[in-house]
């Protein structure tokens, strides 16, 4: 018997066919598409890859993409929903606080839940990331979860976790980061120049930061592994996950790359529309797990 529920909002960016197949509850977010005076609402809840090349082509096309943060109430329904089911311990994940305080309002409209339903215990974990940063986590604790691990075992491994997890982000631009202010207008700039990439990272608080600017994306592949070699992936539960927004074939380039150099293929997914409504379209993100903590 499982000792707790997996639990997260749609900013980890997990497939819906892999969530399913673990038993992870989620809910999703809402983004809203803008072009030409016009509003399209859409839910973070894609099912098929076509779903996510369309968003993105959207985008290219001129469209704009707006975001809000998880709500109380949509946290307070999905929390009800697992305490009526019985629910018990439950380790739920959400996007850093350094972008969203969305973990805030968690923590209440789980508190609130229980004075119905004392028996449920929920613990929110704030990733300190977001996409595949949070998604690691997740997947970590269904690992965990998997194992027979309780949620308070699952809970000290996953926060201990978020400080080795090492993030080179490519973004094609700035542009979207800026406008959904991820990022200052100063930092922008960078973004602004042909052909340089803004890398960034997330601090230890959380925050997005630009680290570097690169010349072309073949420079700054040659800068994750450089990266790699100085923070190694470890090799026990190794963890390598590259995320692209619908860069297919250049963040394929970049696993052959990793692959040629560490013998361990990463996983490659593409980001869905919430948090690919902040980065845009053409970025390419690797993230894996050291022994050293992240010091960007």
């Amino acid at each position: 018997m499982k000792k707790f529920i997996v639990s997260t909002d749609s900013t980890a960016d997990l497939y819906a066919d892999y969530m399913d197949a673990n038993d992870i509850r989620h809910v999703s977010l809402t983004y809203t598409i803008e072009k030409d005076g016009q509003f399209t609402d859409g839910l973070d809840a894609f099912t098929e890859y076509s779903q996510y090349v369309d968003f993105y082509n959207q985008l290219r096309g001129g469209a704009f993409s707006r975001t809000s943060m998880l709500n109380y109430e949509s946290h307070y329904q999905h929390f009800l929903a697992l305490a009526k089911e019985g629910a018990k311990d439950v380790l739920h994940f959400t996007i850093s606080t350094g972008l969203s305080p969305t973990v805030t309002v968690a923590r209440k409209a789980a508190e609130d839940v229980k004075k119905d339903y004392p028996a449920f215990n929920l613990v929110a974990v704030d990733s300190l990331a977001a996409t595949i940063g949070q998604g690691t986590l997740v997947r970590e604790a269904v690992r965990l979860r998997d194992e027979g691990k309780t949620v308070e075992e699952a809970n000290e491994y996953v926060l201990a976790l978020r400080s080795h997890m090492q993030y080179y982000i490519i973004a094609n631009d700035l542009y979207y980061l800026k406008r959904g202010g991820r990022v200052s207008t100063l930092a922008a700039v960078a973004g602004s120049v042909l052909q340089v990439k803004p890398v960034l990272s997330f601090t230890r608080d959380g925050k997005l930061s630009v680290v570097e600017k690169v010349r072309g994306m073949k420079k700054a592949f040659s800068n994750a592994l450089a990266k790699m070699e100085k923070f190694k992936p470890v090799e026990e539960n190794r963890v390598i996950w590259i995320v692209h927004t619908d860069a297919e074939a250049q963040a394929n380039e970049l696993a052959d790359m990793i692959e040629t150099r560490w013998k361990f293929r990463p996983d490659v997914t593409i980001m869905g529309p919430v948090i690919g409504s902040h980065v845009g379209p053409g970025a390419v993100a690797v993230m894996w797990k050291s022994a050293e903590e992240r010091n960007d």
